[in-house]
């Protein structure tokens, strides 16, 4: 079974939706996703947002913070993954920022990524050191996002329980 059933399985069996935010992976993430056949069942929808202004405009984040520090920040994928829950009302979403390369971005090298998941009990993010070329900072991201996602997803679950 790949990655991505795991996610699907894991959202049907925790009766859960996911919605995706994103920005370096311009839509792998969610396209990921839907290649499994029943994703319809738990992914609610995603939102590419790659230019900055969008990021704000569909996603809610914060004008300011974008001016201030950027786009490649924790508190970027934060608002992003909190919007995509909000937006397309999922029980979680799940958001990627960052330098896909090949050079630098935002003063920031390639492969420095941040990820968020948005969920019932807060969001969480982490930041991420990829190295690669610019498809495999990408495929990365995606996996490391999803498998992050399957480990909450767990733990929760097992909260829930008692």
């Amino acid at each position: 079974m790949t990655l991505a059933a795991d996610v699907v399985d894991a959202l049907r069996s925790a009766n859960a939706t996911v919605a995706t935010a994103e920005s370096l992976t311009g839509g792998l993430l969610c396209a990921t996703l839907v290649s499994v056949s029943g994703a319809s069942d738990v992914v609610r929808g995603g939102i590419v947002a790659y230019a900055p202004g969008l990021k704000t405009e569909l996603l809610g984040v914060d004008a300011g913070l974008i001016a201030e520090h950027g786009t490649v920040t924790s508190d970027v994928a934060h608002q992003m993954a909190e919007g995509a829950r909000d937006r397309l009302g999922a029980t979680y979403g799940i958001s990627t920022t960052g330098v896909a390369g090949p050079g630098p971005s935002e003063g920031h090298p390639a492969g420095t990524v941040h990820v968020g998941i948005a969920g019932p009990t807060g969001t969480l993010t982490r930041q991420l050191a990829l190295a690669g070329d610019r498809d495999t900072i990408r495929r990365d991201t995606v996996d490391t996002l999803l498998s992050w996602l399957v480990a909450r997803l767990g733990e929760e679950s097992r909260s829930d329980r008692g």
